[in-house]
């Protein structure tokens, strides 16, 4: 089963929304004021659909998965230290290649060869201990076999 996606029309309805922050085809984000508010009005006993609808948002955008994803999530931003604030970088804290001068892509490149000729060492090394495992377990069955047939 696919993604409930918000069509042209539910996010040009939902972004026009105070609280939202940002609205894509398949993602919503929530200001903080309203992750509060929520969170308020959902403990003194109040629906998410009903919390959703008081604050302009028309909870059959958001479907019912959405609607008890966003209430645990509330809650879990409830029990944090750092409260309803979004903690995410905005970026991925890697520079972008288009932006690095020349050296710095050339110390990019060489860390990579090192990383790289590291990992094949590694590798060579799994595989040679992968086959003197097996050559072992080889020679006793070659040795199990050779005492069993002197039994004979």
């Amino acid at each position: 089963m696919g993604k409930n996606k918000f069509s042209e029309e539910q996010q040009k309805q939902l972004r026009s929304n105070p609280f939202i922050e940002k609205v894509s085809e398949t993602t919503i984000s929530y200001t903080k004021e309203f992750k509060e508010r929520f969170y308020q009005e959902y403990q003194t006993g109040k629906g998410p659909s009903a919390i959703l609808r008081d604050m302009g948002i028309d909870p059959t955008f958001l479907g019912q998965r959405r609607k008890s994803s966003l209430v645990q999530r509330i809650k879990d931003y409830a029990a944090r230290l750092d409260g309803y604030q979004d903690l995410r970088g905005k970026s991925s804290g890697r520079l972008s290649t288009k932006e690095l001068s020349d050296t710095d892509r050339i110390k990019r490149l060489e860390h990579q060869i090192r990383y790289l000729k590291q990992e094949n060492e590694f590798l060579k090394k799994t595989e040679f201990l992968d086959r003197q495992a097996e050559w072992k377990e080889k020679q006793k069955q070659r040795q199990k076999k050779n005492s069993d047939t002197s039994k004979k």
